[in-house]
């Protein structure tokens, strides 16, 4: 991934420096499970594990005439050992190595990743909190609908984060795993007591069953998660952007000293950020459909999936960590405009309420359709004219024989509409 998105923290899992460490500790935690039975002496462990190293830029001279990367990660490893090289790489083929040395890294990235979503989470919760009782126009088609409040918009992306740290926990622990069961999955060279050694020194699940490689459905699960997890990103930046238009201006990202949105036009404010979000959200779920692909190798392995997977497991994660880290601060630096919102009501003349007017009708005594039938008119009079709706409805002969003028400021309190805001923040988990 390129250095504009990506942070530091995790670009560090990706690079081969890490991806070289990650498989010298598989090679030494196999070791380890070899001791445990007894089949290679305690002393040479210790000596690989005090004295084995490797450097990238060897390797990379041994590879240019192995064409093999791991032959040349583990001759290089053996260059700095005496006779207890032997054991480096023993009863293993290269992906019992890469596989379970990816999932380390994977279990490196989850934790950064976790811990992002957290902090998104919680920040999106403040925000639901302090905004809960802010009036605003709800919209539906882009279209004045009924009130709401600026609370309950976020409070349903903070329930959209909840729900992705569970899928995330579900498909970080579900890919933290790894294997040891040779060329073809049959253990035939390395028992099934040393991969348990290995794999618990390594702090990984060993895989029920696997061929040469582990199932990629657990990878292309994990994307997809990943997937949606940018896309929920992408859902509220959607909205971010929307609100921050000109005609609307409810919000606004925050704009910093000396920024410019423009280079043509000095009054210009963006919503830039929000904007990369949803660019970038198209990127991991263009690798969706890589990780669903990479699921089907022929017979036991091929390596189709191997290039593509060193694009986007390493790319996604890092773009998924960017993107969190990115658009928490976009929220919360966010200004948010509570009296353009109440101003922004009376847009549409008061044609708000008049699903609100239509139910007293019915409730006063008249049908569903004769209801519909009274209000609509003056609806369209409404809009058509531009001219308020509540005097059409105070003047309408049908209305004033069934409703009071207190049925009639009812209908047109926005407060009606949020009577049971408290009541679904508690159902979200936001209030007690």
């Amino acid at each position: 991934m390129i250095d504009r998105y990506s942070r530091p923290e995790m670009s560090a899992i990706w690079s081969l420096e890490n991806q070289y460490a990650s498989w010298l500790e598989v090679e030494a935690a196999v070791v380890k499970g070899w001791v445990e039975e007894g089949h290679i002496p305690a002393a040479d462990y210790d000596k690989i594990r005090a004295n084995a190293t490797f450097s990238v830029e060897r390797i990379a001279e041994i590879e240019a005439v192995t064409r093999h990367d791991m032959v040349a990660f583990t001759r290089n490893v053996s260059e700095s050992l005496g006779d207890e090289k032997k054991w480096i790489h023993y009863g293993l083929t290269s992906t019992d190595v890469v596989d379970t040395a990816q999932a380390l890294r994977l279990k490196q990235a989850n934790a950064i990743i976790l811990a992002d979503l957290i902090k998104y989470r919680d920040v999106v919760a403040e925000m639901a909190l302090k905004y809960k009782d802010t009036v605003m126009m709800g919209r539906t088609h882009g279209v004045h609908a009924e009130p709401t409040t600026f609370g309950l918009k976020v409070a349903r992306f903070y329930a959209e984060a909840v729900r992705n740290i569970e899928r995330f926990k579900t498909v970080a622990a579900a890919v933290e795993t790894g294997k040891l069961s040779g060329a073809v999955g049959t253990f035939a060279n390395v028992p099934l007591e040393v991969e348990e050694v290995a794999m618990n020194e390594l702090g990984l699940k060993p895989a029920l069953i696997g061929s040469q490689v582990l199932p990629r459905d657990l990878h292309a699960d994990y994307i997809n998660t990943l997937g949606l997890i940018a896309t929920s990103l992408e859902n509220f930046a959607t909205e971010i952007r929307s609100l921050q238009r000109s005609e609307i201006h409810e919000v606004e990202e925050g704009f910093g000293k000396g920024q410019k949105g423009s280079s043509a036009m000095p009054h210009k404010r963006n919503p830039i950020g929000s904007e990369n979000i949803s660019g970038l959200a198209r990127v991991v779920r263009g690798h969706m459909v890589t990780g669903m692909e990479d699921i089907t190798l022929w017979h036991e392995r091929d390596i189709s999936h191997s290039g593509a997977e060193r694009i986007i497991l390493g790319d996604t994660t890092i773009l998924v960590d960017y993107m969190l880290h990115r658009f928490t601060s976009i929220l919360e630096n966010l200004a948010v405009f509570p009296d353009t919102m109440l101003a922004n009501m009376d847009r549409t003349y008061g044609l708000i309420y008049s699903q609100r007017l239509l139910l007293k009708l019915i409730d006063a005594g008249l049908s569903r359709e004769a209801a519909y039938d009274t209000v609509q008119p003056m609806t369209a009079k409404s809009w058509d004219e531009q001219v308020q709706f509540r005097p059409l409805v105070e003047a309408n002969a049908t209305v004033q024989e069934y409703l009071s003028a207190d049925d009639i400021n009812d209908a047109f309190d926005y407060s009606y509409h949020l009577k049971n805001v408290d009541a679904i923040f508690k159902r979200v988990g936001l209030l007690d």
